[in-house]
Parts: structure tokens; sequence; C-alpha cells
């Protein structure tokens, strides 16, 4: 029986280190790969002062883990939360490099970030602690080097500031050649149509597909989600286009539940203008939080922080697929429970690897001087999607293997073949 405290030990590092291993020994990965593959190329902590709006200067701690280049340049997001270090840095740009081969994109993996809570600044304070994070940063970042990305409270004015700054470090010729040092960036400035809802685009292609595998539609089906963000968001608006019914939503704030369905676009505009938070939404019933996994559902939606999925919930959940929004929601007690309830998950590296995929296509306009529009994006989204999907079933069902172990396993193998035709230097 595994005690409260050992649950808590199991960091997310031990997770993405534990889900590696598996597919390991399940493919027989070669040992030198394995053992590249096992530690991140470079980490990355910078130390730097900001002047707050009275006068004041503040240190701040900013991470940029850079996982694996084997198949292209570093990508991965940054996020401003208060919990993020190098342990969680580590795992998450594991899980990119994974993503990224997985979507057979030409990059390799990173995840970044800054030790902190946005809400206790002003957006010019926000501003000036990006901008001194990119300088910080130099050239370990790069449009052919490393490219950051929105994540967990980052956005595209976050996005702008970081290219902004970047940009100005180069001579006049260069700056607009730099453009693509970050995805994610508003539209008139590069930014991609689109891209702010390609996540949970992808979130809802999975679960499109899942049910189209299975010979079932998404009408009617019951979904729950967890975190209201960009990612949960618009899962669930894509989702109840379709005929899916939004029963409850969980926050950081409260878990509200309307079994007759949740208006997306009201509960939206609601949290918008109460400070990002759902608590208070007239049009639904306040529940306590520990309710929310054991709700009778079709499907679970976790689309908040990692690591939310444990042994300790994991016995509760009803659902009858789980759709990974988020990054490593799912701890190796719980998805092992899962499993052994017959609980099938859709792994997060395919299943969130919509915003990646449009982030590549951000990185593709600018580079060729191009304006891509929003049909063209999500009709370009849906088909790459769509293909490695069903790589993924493919191997799932011919080699008899869940879904994580066979996403992991196409991932895998591509960076093995990498390394293998590439050799080591020197």
């Amino acid at each position: 029986m595994i005690t409260v405290d050992e649950v808590k030990k199991q960091t997310m590092n031990e997770i993405a280190l534990g889900q590696f291993n598996a597919t390991a020994d399940a493919m027989n990965l070669d040992s030198d790969v394995r053992q590249i593959l096992t530690m991140p190329n470079n980490e990355i902590m910078v130390h730097f002062p900001v002047k707050l709006d009275d006068g004041r200067i503040e240190m701040f701690t900013g991470y940029r883990v850079q996982h694996n280049n084997a198949l292209g340049p570093y990508k991965g997001g940054l996020r401003y939360h208060p919990t993020i270090d190098v342990d969680d840095t580590r795992a998450l740009a594991m899980w990119m490099t994974w993503k990224t081969s997985l979507a057979g994109l030409p990059y390799g993996g990173a995840k970044g970030g800054i030790q902190m809570d946005p809400q206790n600044y002003s957006t010019s304070e926000l501003e000036r602690i990006t901008r001194r994070f990119t300088y910080a940063l130099g050239d370990n970042i790069g449009p052919e080097h490393d490219i950051p990305a929105p994540d967990v409270n980052t956005n595209e004015q976050t996005m702008a500031w970081i290219a902004d700054t970047y940009m100005s470090t180069k001579t006049p010729g260069e700056r607009n050649l730099n453009r693509h040092v970050v995805t994610g960036k508003p539209v008139g400035f590069g930014g991609l149509e689109g891209r702010d809802r390609a996540t949970g685009f992808g979130v809802f292609l999975s679960l499109k597909l899942w049910y189209e595998k299975n010979g079932e539609t998404l009408r009617g089906k019951k979904f729950i989600v967890q975190g209201f963000g960009n990612v949960g968001h618009w899962a669930s608006r894509f989702l109840v286009e379709d005929g899916a019914v939004l029963i409850a939503v969980q926050d950081a704030h409260a878990t509200l539940i309307n079994k007759k369905g949740l208006n997306v676009g009201k509960l939206f505009d609601y949290s918008r203008s109460n400070k990002g938070s759902i608590k208070g939404f007239a049009q639904a019933e306040e529940i306590d939080q520990d309710q929310f996994f054991g709700l009778e559902c079709d499907i679970l939606i976790p689309a908040a922080l990692g690591n939310q999925i444990t042994s300790e919930n994991a016995y509760k959940i009803s659902a009858k697929v789980i759709a990974e929004g988020a990054n490593g929601p799912t701890d190796h007690d719980g998805e092992e429970i899962l499993i052994q309830r017959g609980i099938p998950i859709i792994p997060d590296i395919l299943c969130n690897s919509g915003g990646v995929i449009a982030s590549y296509f951000e990185w593709l306009q600018n580079r060729n001087n191009e304006i891509w529009h929003l049909e063209e994006v999500l009709e370009k989204l849906e088909k790459k999607f769509t293909t490695v999907f069903r790589k993924v079933d493919a191997i799932a069902t011919e080699g008899k293997k869940d879904f994580r172990t066979a996403a992991y396993i196409l991932a895998i193998s591509r960076i093995e073949i990498a390394y293998k035709q590439r050799g080591i230097f020197p």
C-alpha cells in the first residue's frame, strides 16, 4: 500500500524517467542511446535583478533545460509559476523531446520558466521581468537553436516581449530574420492564426479519432475538465460544437457542476471578468474539489498542472477514457491503477501536441515570410495530427500495447535511428 508521503515524494522527473525506462525496456532500446536520452544536454539557471514599480530591486530565478536536439533545434514552452524548479523542468523538457519526435517535427525538446507568481506583479513589472530574463538567457535561445513558446501563465504578449528583446540585440539588418526566435506571438507580430486554440483543437481531435476508431461519435458524450485556461477552454469549445456535453469544470479556485451542461462561452467570459477564476459562476453548482475525479462521465480531460492523477484518486475515476491535455498529469502509480481498471489514456505527448505542431507552422511562416490563414492552419493541423494518431494506434494494436507505450516507442525509435545514422562526435 502506497502512503500519502510516498506519493508526494514521486517527482515529475521520476515520473518522466519511469515512463522512459519502461518504454526503453519494452522496445529493447540501444544501451548507448538510452544513456544519452536519460540526461538533458544542457541545464541553464539564471539569477537576474528587476526594478519593481515601487523602486525596489527583486532577484528572480529562471530556468531553461535543453534535453535533446538530435532531430533539430530545441523547442518548448516557458512557464511562470511559483513551484517551477529544475526537477520539473527536466521532466517537461524530456516530454517535449518525445512530443516533437512523435509529431514528426524537425525539433528537439526543451522547457523553461521563471519561479514566481505572475499575479503578484503588474503588467509593466511582468514586461521588465520577461525582457530581463530574455537578456539573461542571451544566445542560449535562438531561431535555429532553441525556440520558446507560451506555457502556464505566459501568452502571446509574453512572446512578443521576448521576440522584441531578442531582436533588439541583433544588428538592424538581422532583426526581422530573427522573429521566429519564439512562437505563439500575436498575429500582428508574426504570429499564426489559430495558434491560441491549437492545443485544445488537438485534444478535441484525439478524442474524436478515439471514438471514430471504436465506431462511435462524440455526440452526447459527457466530459469533465480540470483547468479552464487556454487548453481546457478551447478543448471544451470544440467538443461541445461536435455534440459533447461539458458537465463539470475544476480550476484552482472552485469545482463546478451542471449535469444538463455548462455553457462554455459564458463560463469563459465569466472567468475572464473574474481574474481567471470560475468561482461564483451562477449557472452551476459548486461542489467539494475532492468529488471531481469521481464524477460520472465518459471523458476526463486533465488540462491543468502535472501530477494530478495519483494512487490517491485514480481508483475514484469513472471516466471511460482520459485525454491528457496537461503535461504529465498522471503519475506512474495512478496510471497502473487505471490500466488495471481498464481505463485507457490518450497520453500527453500525443493528446496535447496540437500546440507544438502549430508552433512549427508559425516558425515556417516566419522563416519563409508567408502568412497562413485560420482555415488553412486548422486543415493542415488536422491532417498532421490524424496521421500521427493513426500511426500510434497501429503500433498499439499490432503490439498489444497501451497508447502511451505505443506513442513512446514511435517517438524514441525516431531518435534512436538518428543517433545510429549520425554517430557520436568525436
